[in-house]
């Protein structure tokens, strides 16, 4: 027995409007399902092998973690750095390792995690000295004084932190601080 009922439906491919004879159909014609059969199976095609790929990036990375032991390059890998970066970890005594020869830098895993879980101690800042005004050097006059150049002078002043005091256009520093230095 066929049906006599005719419905408006949208097609689900090209969103053209159809006359249907049926309740559930979803495409105007043959080609419009095909179309999208394909469509569908292309894109579970290609979410199949993003998947894949998705794995295959991330088992590194698990394998770096089981690992007691790291080169210098897993490290830098597993803490989304540079190499470079990591030799300065390195130097600065940031990251602890073992060279056990020439290109064998070994890093221990538990010691990058260590370096995560230390609590950093605030360093309170050094208390303001209000020095006067006569209680200092000019630039000029440290240099006449001391008889060294600006470049020198600057150095030195950079070198020692020592604070200087912009009174207008004169830069001044302190003159037990200078002298305790340069004498």
């Amino acid at each position: 027995m066929s049906s006599s009922i005719k419905v408006q439906r949208i097609c689900q491919h090209c969103g053209i409007e159809f006359t249907a004879f049926t309740t559930v159909t979803q495409f105007c014609s043959k080609i419009c399902n095909s179309r999208a059969y394909k469509a569908r199976a292309k894109a579970a095609k290609i979410d199949t092998v993003n998947k894949a790929t998705l794995r295959l990036k991330i088992k590194p990375l698990e394998d770096l973690m089981a690992r007691e032991f790291l080169t210098v390059r897993e490290v830098a890998q597993l803490l989304s750095c540079s190499v470079r970066s990591v030799y300065g970890y390195i130097d600065n005594g940031f990251i602890n390792s073992v060279n056990l020869g020439q290109r064998l830098t070994r890093i221990r895993r538990s010691d990058i995690d260590l370096v995560f879980n230390q609590q950093k101690q605030a360093i309170p800042p050094a208390p303001l000295v209000n020095y006067q005004i006569s209680e200092c050097y000019s630039i000029t006059e440290a240099q006449l004084k001391f008889g060294i150049s600006d470049n020198g002078l600057h150095k030195i002043i950079i070198r020692n932190n020592i604070p200087r005091i912009k009174q207008g256009k004169f830069t001044y520093i302190p003159k037990n601080l200078i002298d305790n230095l340069l004498s």
